[in-house]
């Protein structure tokens, strides 16, 4: 072989390998602040220093000490945590005008929106979602979307269409004329082997969770707001056939019974929990169920759904929920259910997520407990433990900052001055 071959067949190698391995050469950061909350241990550290190489974190250091090699992210006078956890948002849509909504717009309209929703999610400090019911599988196209690099959002957890009975919660055509047909992929299923296939139907087009309806709900035509909507062997086979295909289960339940039996049928978390008693909340320990509930919305809804037209019999419904929701989840704080944070986001708009965490302090988190709700313990509902969720070596690099100090003052939390996902800054600080 000629020399000018050997030279040449070096160079092809040597660009090969750059090719394959440019994770390689990726620019090290060393970002520091004044304090990091790690929610691991529940303590406040100072001098925080977090190494990033990539998408993950490599070191992190309380001394202030920056490695040499590293390009330096200084955020000064702030707090820095992990990447926030919303364990229960509708990416795809947000309340409007009632009528507008049911009668002139179609998924096609949601599905040319949510990435802006998707967009101020991750604005607001949360790099992970878990969306709990979505038309047309818009939330799996907005997940793979984003995972592509195509559009700015947090990391989804996918639900697909959340299942529910006729008539009941999930069904849009609850109310109407039956002469109204609403078009399209329905999560509406009875009987245990249409709700078995329901299932694998959602598996088959991307869910990464089953989403499912156990009681009656607020936003929907039902007379009750919480009677169960499945029966006991339905929840059972549901369970039964979600776990089989390694997906976790979210079950929406208002009602005391329907949160019961949701929890007898091994759900893995229940959405609002809004009836509790000493019996449910006794199972819920016993099971090992998180509670995920949106204990913010009942403000929004009161102060505007009126003036977005929506009817009466809904808003009369919140009104029977709203403290009595905020009471239980204040029952389970104390009684050490396992609680991850989840707001609903979409009834009221994304962007605003943060504003849960005031409320759960006041029926009873710390400012700490609200703080590892939404990171370290969400992540540990979601089966991401490994990924997000914690400021820790080996973990995407996925970092928030606010101003202040949010285990004095928790309200910061809603403005968020600094955000990385996966070593990519997504907002940075105001110079």
């Amino acid at each position: 072989m000629s020399r000018s071959s050997v030279l040449r067949q070096s160079l092809l190698a040597a660009v090969a390998a750059l090719a394959v391995s440019p994770a390689a050469f990726a620019e090290r950061i060393a970002v520091t602040a004044d304090r990091l909350v790690d929610v691991d241990s529940g303590a406040l550290r100072e001098k925080a220093v977090v190494v990033v190489d990539g998408e993950r974190i490599v070191e992190v250091r309380t001394d202030g000490q920056v490695p040499a090699d590293a390009r330096r992210i200084d955020l000064g006078d702030v707090t820095l945590m992990p990447g926030l956890i919303d364990c229960h948002v509708h990416i795809d849509g947000q309340s409007g005008d009632f009528y507008t909504e049911a009668f002139r717009r179609s998924p096609i309209d949601n599905a040319v929106k949510a990435h802006l929703y998707a967009r101020r999610t991750l604005l607001a400090g949360f790099t992970t979602v878990r969306n709990v019911g979505s038309a047309e599988f818009i939330d799996v196209a907005l997940r793979n979307a984003i995972n592509r690099g195509e559009v700015q959002g947090p990391r989804i957890l996918a639900s697909g269409v959340a299942l529910g009975a006729t008539g009941g919660h999930a069904d849009g055509g609850t109310g109407f004329s039956p002469y109204l047909r609403f078009e399209g992929y329905s999560g509406i299923a009875d009987g245990v082997d249409a709700i078995r296939a329901k299932v694998r139907f959602d598996v088959k087009y991307g869910a990464d969770v089953i989403k499912f309806m156990a009681s009656a709900g607020v936003l929907s035509e039902e007379e009750s707001v919480g009677e169960p909507q499945y029966s006991q062997e339905e929840m059972n086979a549901l369970v039964d056939e979600a776990h089989r295909w390694h997906r976790k289960v979210a079950a929406h339940a208002h009602g005391t019974e329907a949160i019961k039996m949701a929890v007898r049928a091994g759900v893995d978390s229940v959405e609002h929990g809004s009836f509790l008693d000493d019996e449910a909340i006794a199972l819920m320990n016993k099971h090992g169920t998180w509670l995920v509930a949106d204990i913010y919305n009942d403000d929004y809804i009161l102060s505007e759904f009126a003036r977005l037209k929506y009817p009466e019999s809904m808003i009369e419904k919140e009104r029977k929920v709203g403290r009595i929701q905020r009471e239980s989840f204040q029952r389970a704080v104390k009684a050490g259910v396992k609680i991850a944070y989840g707001t609903d986001a979409g009834v009221y708009p994304h962007g605003d997520n943060a504003k849960q965490f005031a409320k759960m302090t006041q029926w009873g988190q710390t400012p700490m407990q609200a703080l590892q709700s939404a990171t370290v313990r969400a992540a540990e509902l979601l089966g991401r433990s490994d990924q997000v969720g914690a400021v820790r070596k080996g973990l995407y690099a996925d970092l928030v900052a606010v101003p202040g100090n949010p285990l004095n003052d928790i309200a910061v939390m809603e403005n968020v001055s600094f955000v990385m996902k996966g070593g990519k800054v997504e907002k940075p600080a105001a110079p």
